[in-house]
């Protein structure tokens, strides 16, 4: 294998019987045999050529009678198979009842209901405040997802952002960000940078409202989170804006009150 490998690499600045002259020792070959060997020539880039059938002219039909594939392109006169388009689906069996209406469907599955939540890290947000591409409000307002998808770290908003803690270790920058939902460790790591978190529902019209209020005339009021929501934004473990605490912060904050 050696020996093949050698003879055949194009790259190889040694002549056949050069290499051959250097090996006998090694491979301890006969006179019958390197005589066969040296009297192949050697191997170049332009003698390489692809193995028989490697490649396969593709079929060229419509292209008259001669070839025999002309005018109805190996299809036939009429019928659905010579039509364009991909026929029938895979299901289909021939027009009887196919077996997914046969058979009758049972159970239930909250997959089709579940919130499609764009998952956003820490490690990420100080990435985006180390660029100089988001910056906390100078008003002391929090960042929103509006703000979010502005500045570029998310490229298309569905129906909210989950705040995880990956990259807590790189967090050093205070903010006050506002977003659907977020994890205890990212809760933590940005209280410990001093910042704070609020989890806020928004359903769809009030979310494009907020992303897009160009777009409307009058600003839709925001709905209050269905009812499986609301134990989850009435929990101050959460951060949830409808938890007293949270409440009582806003209050005092447009009061004009220091927080206590």
């Amino acid at each position: 294998w050696r020996i093949r490998s050698r003879i055949l690499c194009p790259f190889t600045a040694l002549t056949l019987p050069a290499m051959l002259q250097s090996l006998k020792g090694s491979l301890k070959l006969n006179k019958p045999t390197m005589m066969r060997l040296s009297s192949v020539p050697r191997v170049t880039l332009n003698d390489l050529i692809n193995n028989p059938g490697s490649n396969k002219e593709r079929k060229r039909v419509g292209r008259g009678p001669g070839s025999g594939m002309g005018k109805t392109s190996t299809r036939g006169h009429k019928g659905q198979k010579s039509r364009s388009g991909s026929g029938p689906h895979r299901a289909f069996e021939g027009g009887q009842t196919p077996l997914t209406k046969r058979f009758p469907k049972r159970g239930f599955t909250n997959a089709n209901f579940r919130m499609r939540l764009n998952t956003l890290n820490l490690k990420d947000l100080q990435l985006y405040f180390d660029m100089g591409r988001l910056q906390q409000p100078e008003d002391g307002s929090p960042i929103t997802m509006k703000t979010l998808v502005r500045s570029g770290i998310i490229s298309r908003l569905r129906e909210g952002v989950k705040l995880l803690g990956a990259g807590s270790e790189v967090l050093s920058t205070p903010f006050n960000i506002e977003v659907t939902r977020a994890s205890m460790s990212a809760i933590e790591a940005i209280e410990r940078a001093g910042g704070s978190v609020v989890t806020k529902h928004y359903n769809t019209l009030a979310l494009r409202s907020l992303v897009h209020p160009e777009k409307f005339l009058v600003q839709p009021k925001v709905a209050h989170p269905p009812p499986r929501l609301m134990p989850y934004y009435l929990d101050y473990r959460n951060r949830g804006f409808l938890s007293p605490e949270i409440q009582l912060k806003q209050q005092l904050k447009k009061l004009g009150l220091p927080d206590r």
